[in-house]
């Protein structure tokens, strides 16, 4: 059930991406909200399909990470990108927000994302859960790949100069770098 229940959520994610550019079907906008909810319960699922197995201090020191992971992923969707120029002025032309963690790689919440199922699999200590967790993390790429090749060359203007400049997953020394220098940059500006 996992596994159905997780590639309907991702179909309604990539329905949801390939509508804003090509087809524009107000039905399909909801296809973001449609494919968390079934990503979600795809992760209940993992849980009370494990539950049994937990031993309480591996769940504890993996559950704490695993929480820590998924606060990035919160932070990295929703808090990282300047709300004003993402959410409301929709009459601008679109820029891909190259700072913060989004300097790091250009798409920083596959980092959470994995580091969240992979932590969840080992406070669980199944072999299912582990199993589970690899194929969400394996959607979640196939999903940053299509985003990466169609959907945001199509939406940003500027993301041929983001690829060239920003790292697709795997953070190196300068992208590093200017993560933390404009995070810090932002910290004192306040």
């Amino acid at each position: 059930m996992v596994y159905l229940t997780a590639s309907l959520g991702f179909v309604c994610y990539l329905i949801y991406d390939i509508n804003s550019i090509t087809w524009k079907n107000k039905a399909f906008q909801k296809g973001f909200f449609a494919g968390t909810v079934f990503v979600a319960l795809a992760t209940v699922l993992i849980f009370v399909e494990n539950l049994n197995y937990i031993q309480p201090l591996r769940a504890a020191v993996f559950g704490a990470a695993g929480l820590m992971m998924f606060g990035l992923l919160l932070y990295t969707l929703f808090f990282a990108l300047p709300f004003e120029a993402t959410y409301v002025e929709e009459n601008r032309e679109r820029e891909a927000y190259m700072e913060g963690v989004y300097g790091l790689c250009r798409h920083p919440g596959v980092l959470w994302y994995a580091g969240m199922y992979l932590c969840l699999a080992g406070a669980l200590g199944t072999k299912a859960a582990l199993l589970e967790g690899v194929f969400l993390i394996g959607w979640n790429l196939l999903y940053v790949i299509v985003q990466d090749l169609v959907v945001f060359p199509a939406t940003f203007s500027n993301y041929d100069v983001y690829k060239r400049c920003t790292p697709f997953l795997i953070p190196n020394g300068k992208s590093v770098k200017k993560c933390f220098h404009t995070i810090r940059s932002r910290c004192t500006m306040k």
